[in-house]
């Protein structure tokens, strides 16, 4: 049967259930708690505040002795900000993240630290680990992170370190976001928050806490969001609702919790603008409407189940032992309209148009004037991806006189099955992409894929002597992967099994120097096993467009990376922070999308070596009625080794030296707040961000140039750009509030990304060569960034 799409107008259906579904579960019992799992730890910094996800699972230890920099953020700083997400949160205030609006959503973000990836985009090289109280948020099939499905409302703290710490289990080659979510005992009572904005935004955070006397506590937490969004057929919706249950003791501590959470998300991608041609520049679509879109539906549909269990037991005041299970499920479902292949090198065969009597004016040209308006213009990409996962993790942690030793195990398994399909369809004037009834959808590719991590892990912090401490790490991990995949020409392929296995080390110095100094070092190693879109997609005999199709699996060659850090830390009252630190990644055997030869497509390798190098510089502090916060992050993202990289409608030529596109050199965040009144708050923020190199453009070059013609340089860097927000807060009564934020106070234009690729909509319509003819010539496609946005909410507290 044909398929069409679901019109994309908003709907405020999962607002009201999450709303509804809240109601009902305020009489249940649910809990939230700090326990930690097998990657996770208590950190005490000078004021002894709770963080996640530590190298030390199950003690308390001063983030003085850690050797790197940790950051962190509780509840209360993420409300006093006004983000407008989590990921938008970890933009303004942490050091060293960047994000792109490549998906144009909110919650389709692709972020980074220090360059490594925690990405919503699928085949995105990822290299950052996100956890939420102990579980692993990577999901198993391409190791995106839906953003989208973090339950905002119930969030306690985050915590960001940085580093290839094997502690924090495979694929942490960049670093680690560990998310711990609110209990009865830490946020008794009743909150809401409620509040409107631009693009007809609305959204609620609602949560309940309960705390008895008999140390049983409960918790539940529910997220509505619903938006038209600012570009052009960009509505997006999304439902979460977590609760927790569970039992303080004396001695033992038990919790089991349940996350669910349902979205309906558009992202538009990226808009052509200037076109190069023989000429010059033609200006694009975004010169003229940047809230355009290039073509549509990008839709995606989430839907995902976690439920958790923690145990925690503490036998004497040094030993304690913690166990942690989860079930997972999800579901995502999307539908994308593109400009079909065969119309596309119909374009390309007959650019130069049809003379008076219909006969093709290229010599390459095959299609009749009449039999090109029978052209199928568009098609409709859609895919449907079902997986399932389940761990277990083990604990054990003590205090042996200056000895400071946890070890333990990780088991984690997942099924995956996923499906694409074709359809043929016809582009619309407002270039929509509509399935063409008199044609059925097609299989066209598959893949059912199990896997299998076995970690085993011990750690020591050593106190050498007063202010000297020595942190030791050991993980080895096994990972096992089984791909049967399935394609529309070749049905179902033999079954492939493939096992990685690495020990990898860590180890790091602390030295108390006085006067509120602390200088650190340290080195790390983590590994990262290719995902099953990697494995699917490695054959260059095979090649493919990613993430469509899926092919024979040679052998790729596990991620190995190498980070050494150095730094120093100040912390001369506990008003005052300045944090920094110098640091190199170096990743062996690095997987990029490469191109095939003689074809326009590509498939995965490895890469000998890229390396992310830079420097990252701190400084926090409040005196009075003014706090402030002022962070710089030089990064240095090069490739080290010679190859040929697939971009868009290129090939680039890789050299020791070549930087990766989409990464900022220079970022630049100051924050400021001032309590101008007993109830009234004011802050501002500004973001500064140097250009960023684009893809496809890395080695200078606009296009591949023909055998002995010159090649047409251009930079096409997206230029460097400086955003002013602000935002107030004002408290009208005890526990109730009103907040106001406007981002982008003066308007700016700005790219967060940029690469090159073949515009098939010269002047906004589609490119028609049985009309006139089409002028060749690549153009550069860009993100837009947002326009000047403002939210204005209410916040209670009972």
């Amino acid at each position: 049967m044909p398929y069409t799409p679901e019109p994309s107008t908003p709907s405020a259906s999962l607002l009201a259930l999450a709303v509804a579904t809240a109601i009902g579960l305020l009489a249940a019992p649910a809990r939230a708690q700090t326990t930690v799992n097998a990657d996770d730890a208590q950190i005490t910094a000078l004021d002894r505040v709770e963080v996640t996800a530590t190298p030390i699972p199950g003690t308390l230890i001063d983030a003085d002795l850690l050797p790197y920099t940790v950051q962190t953020a509780n509840a209360d700083d993420i409300a006093r900000s006004q983000a407008g997400n989590l990921t938008d949160f970890l933009l303004r205030e942490m050091n060293g993240v960047d994000t792109n609006e490549v998906q144009g959503s909110p919650f389709q973000t692709d972020l980074t630290f220090r360059g490594f990836r925690a990405s919503a985009l699928p085949g995105a090289s990822q290299g950052v680990s996100v956890y939420l109280d102990g579980v692993r948020m990577n999901e198993p099939f391409a190791d995106i992170v839906s953003w989208d499905m973090m339950p905002e409302a119930a969030i306690r703290s985050v915590a960001l370190m940085p580093g290839s710490n094997p502690l924090f289990g495979p694929n942490t080659l960049g670093g680690a976001l560990a998310f711990t979510t609110q209990s009865g005992l830490t946020a008794p009572g009743l909150r809401a928050d409620l509040s409107v904005g631009s693009g007809a935004r609305k959204r609620l955070d609602a949560s309940y806490g309960y705390a008895g006397r008999d140390g049983l506590h409960a918790f539940v937490a529910v997220t509505g969001f619903d938006e038209n969004g600012w570009r052009d057929a960009s509505a997006g919706r999304l439902g979460t609702v977590f609760g927790k249950f569970g039992r303080q003791g004396d001695s033992t501590d038990w919790d089991v919790s349940l996350l669910h959470g349902r979205s309906r998300l558009v992202g538009n991608g990226l808009l052509p603008s200037y076109r190069y041609t023989d000429e010059g520049t033609e200006p694009g679509l975004y010169e003229a409407d940047r809230a355009a879109v290039y073509t549509s539906p990008d839709l995606t549909r989430n839907r995902n189940t976690l439920l958790t269990g923690q145990f925690d037991h503490r036998f004497d005041e040094r030993t304690a032992l913690h166990l942690l299970a989860y079930y997972r499920q999800g579901r995502r479902d999307t539908v994308n309209g593109d400009i079909n292949d065969d119309y596309e090198e119909f374009v390309d065969d007959c650019a130069d148009g049809y003379a008076t009597d219909g006969t093709p004016l290229d010599a390459g040209c095959t299609v009749s004037r009449v039999d090109a308006d029978a052209l199928h213009s568009g098609v409709l990409n859609t895919t449907q991806m079902r997986q399932h996962a389940e761990g277990v993790a083990l604990n054990l942690s003590r205090q042996a006189g200056a000895h400071a030793l946890s070890i333990g195990a990780t088991y984690d398994r997942n099924r995956v099955r996923y499906r694409q399909y074709e359809q043929e369809a016809f582009v619309q004037d407002d270039r929509s992409v509509v399935a063409d009834p008199d044609e059925d959808r097609e299989f066209f590719s598959g893949v059912d894929g199990r896997s299998s991590t076995l970690g085993l892990f011990a750690a020591d912090t050593w106190e050498v002597s007063e202010g000297t401490h020595v942190s030791a790490a050991l993980r080895w991990n096994r990972v096992a992967v089984a791909n049967t995949l399935s394609t529309a020409d070749d049905g179902v392929l033999p079954r492939e099994r493939f096992v990685f296995a690495k020990a990898n080390p860590s180890l790091g110095i602390t030295q108390r120097l006085g006067g509120g100094f602390t200088a650190f070092a340290s080195a790390s190693q983590n590994s990262r096993a290719p995902t099953a879109i990697e494995l699917g997609c490695a054959d260059p005999e095979q090649p493919c467009r990613l993430p469509t199709g899926l092919q024979a699996d040679p052998r790729l060659e596990q991620i190995v990376s190498r980070t050494y850090e150095l730094g120093l830390r100040w912390n001369p009252s506990p008003a005052q922070t300045l944090n920094a630190s110098l640091y190199r990644a170096d990743n062996r055997d690095d997987i990029l999308f490469l191109r095939a030869p003689n074809s326009q497509q590509g498939y995965f390798d490895n890469v000998d070596r890229t390396r992310y190098q830079g420097a990252d510089l701190s400084y926090r502090g409040s005196h009075g009625a003014l706090r402030w916060f002022a962070g710089y992050s030089y990064l240095d993202a090069t490739y080290r080794s010679a190859g040929e990289l697939l971009s868009g409608e290129r090939t680039v030529t890789l050299r020791p030296g070549t930087r990766i596109a989409g990464l900022p050199r220079n970022t630049l965040k100051l924050g400021v707040e001032w309590q101008a009144l007993a109830q009234l708050a004011l802050g501002a923020d500004l973001r500064a961000v140097s250009r960023r190199v684009a893809s496809g453009n890395e080695d200078g070059l606009v296009e591949d140039p023909e055998e002995g013609e010159a090649p047409a340089r251009h930079d096409l860097s997206t230029g460097g750009y400086a955003l002013l927000d602000l935002h107030g807060t004002w408290e009208l009564a005890e526990g109730l509030s009103l907040y106001l934020r406007v981002n982008n106070v003066f308007d700016r234009r700005y790219e967060t990304y940029a690469a090159i690729a073949e515009d098939l909509f010269p002047g906004g319509a589609l490119a028609r060569p049985q009309d006139a003819a089409v002028e060749d010539g690549p153009s550069r496609f860009v993100a837009p960034g947002a326009p000047r946005q403002y939210q204005v909410g209410l916040r209670w507290r009972f």
